[in-house]
C-alpha cells in the first residue's frame, strides 16, 4: 500500500467510515457528507444541551411567591443560566396568592412541550392537598417532578419591641397576653409551622395571611405583626440592620449560620421540626426526554460554584435530587402533612 492509500486508510478508520478502492469524484464527496452528518449526531448524543428534547422557544419559569421570596431566588439565579443553554430568553412569572394556589393551578394547565416549568415547594406541592378541601389541582396527577433544587429550615423573627428573646419567653409572652400576638403567613407550610407551635405551646394567637414572604416579613418590620416564620436569606439584611431578630429556628439541628440560636425543640417543644423544600417541576405529559434534559441541566446550575456559595450563605442546603427521588418526597410529605392539618383542624373551602 503506499503513503496516500496509507493515510487514506488512517483517516477511513478515524471516521469509522468504509473504503471501497478507487471511487468516483462524486461518490467520495458524498461519503464525506455522511461522514459529517454521522460527527454531527454523535455530537449531539454526547451533548444533552443540543438535544432537541429542551425547547426551542421562550421558556417561562411560575413562581407561586411575590419577589424576594425563596422560591422567586432559586427561579432567578437559575433562569440567567438556563437562558444561555437554550439559547432562548427565560421568564420568571410570579403569580402570588394565597399559598401559590393560582400560580400552581396555572402551571398545571399549561402548555406540555417544556416552555413552562414550575417552581413549586413543600406548599404547593405537599400541604395545599389537604389544607384545601377543594384544591383546583392535583400536586400528584398534575406535575412531573424535575428536581428538589434546596431545601431549608425556618427563621423565627420578630419585631424588636416586642419584649421577648426566644421562642420560650414568646410561649410566656402569648399566654399572658392570649389573642394580642400576631403572626405573619407567607405560604402553607409557613401556616403549618405556626400552627403546631400554637398547638404544643397551646396559646391563643392570630394567623394573617400575606401573598408572600416578602411582604409578610415586611409586616413584621412595620409592627402590624409581631412574628414571621421565614427562610434565613429572607430576612438577614434586616436582621444586620436591626429591624428584625431571630428567636428561634424550627429545624432538627441548630442553623450553621446562627450556631447561638436555639432551635424549637431546645425551647421545650419536643420533637418540633418543619422544613420547606424547593423545587422544579413540568406540566404532567410533557416528554421524559424533556424532563431529563431539565433535570441534568438545573442540578448543573445549583452546583455552579457561585451559584453554591450563594444558597448555601443564604441558609440553603442543596439538594439537587432525581425526578424519582423528588416524586417519592411528595408522597412522603402528603402523608405527613395531611394528618398535620387534619390533627390542628386547619383546613379551609
Amino acid at each position: 500500500m503506499n503513503t496516500c492509500h496509507l493515510r487514506a486508510s488512517r483517516f477511513r478508520n478515524a471516521l469509522a467510515i468504509p473504503y471501497w478502492g478507487a471511487i468516483p469524484q462524486h461518490h467520495f464527496l458524498g461519503a464525506l457528507i455522511s461522514a459529517a452528518i454521522w460527527a454531527g449526531n454523535a455530537h449531539a448524543q454526547m451533548n444533552p444541551a443540543a438535544q432537541p428534547a429542551l425547547p426551542n422557544k421562550t421558556v417561562t419559569i411560575i413562581v407561586p411567591n411575590a419577589a424576594g421570596g425563596p422560591s422567586d431566588l432559586i427561579a432567578r439565579l437559575i433562569a440567567p443560566r438556563l437562558s444561555e443553554t437554550l439559547r432562548q430568553n427565560v421568564i420568571v412569572d410570579n403569580r402570588a396568592s394565597n399559598n401559590g394556589v393560582v400560580a400552581a393551578e396555572m402551571a398545571a394547565r399549561a402548555a406540555t412541550d417544556g416552555s413552562v416549568i414550575f417552581g413549586g415547594n413543600s406548599g404547593t406541592q405537599a400541604v395545599n392537598a389537604t389544607l384545601y378541601r377543594k384544591l383546583s389541582y392535583d400536586p400528584v396527577r398534575d406535575f412531573a417532578p424535575i428536581t428538589e433544587a434546596i431545601s431549608s429550615g425556618l427563621v423565627a423573627v420578630a419585631n424588636p419591641r416586642l419584649p421577648v428573646e426566644s421562642i420560650r419567653e414568646l410561649i410566656a409572652y402569648a399566654k399572658n397576653a392570649p389573642g394580642k400576638v400576631n403572626f405573619a403567613i407567607a405560604g402553607a407550610t409557613g401556616e403549618i409551622a405556626v400552627n403546631v407551635l400554637k398547638k404544643q405551646a397551646q396559646i391563643d394567637a392570630n394567623n394573617v395571611n400575606y401573598k408572600g414572604g416578602t411582604p409578610a416579613v415586611f409586616a413584621v418590620v412595620s409592627g402590624e405583626a409581631q412574628i414571621n416564620l421565614a427562610n434565613y436569606s429572607t430576612v438577614a439584611q434586616l436582621v444586620e440592620g436591626g429591624k428584625l431578630k431571630i428567636i428561634g429556628v424550627t429545624g432538627a439541628r441548630r442553623d450553621p449560620l446562627l450556631p447561638n440560636v436555639l432551635t424549637f425543640a431546645e425551647n421545650g417543644l419536643e420533637n418540633y421540626e418543619v422544613e420547606i423544600w424547593y423545587g422544579f417541576f413540568a406540566p404532567a405529559k410533557t416528554p421524559e426526554a424533556t424532563i431529563q434534559a431539565y433535570h441534568r441541566e438545573i442540578v448543573r446550575i445549583v452546583n455552579l460554584p457561585d451559584i453554591k456559595t450563594r444558597l448555601v450563605a443564604g441558609g440553603y442546603d442543596i439538594v439537587a435530587s432525581t425526578p424519582e427521588q423528588l416524586a417519592a418526597k411528595v408522597k412522603r410529605d402528603l402523608a405527613r402533612y395531611r394528618k398535620i392539618i387534619l390533627d390542628s383542624g386547619m383546613q379551609i373551602d
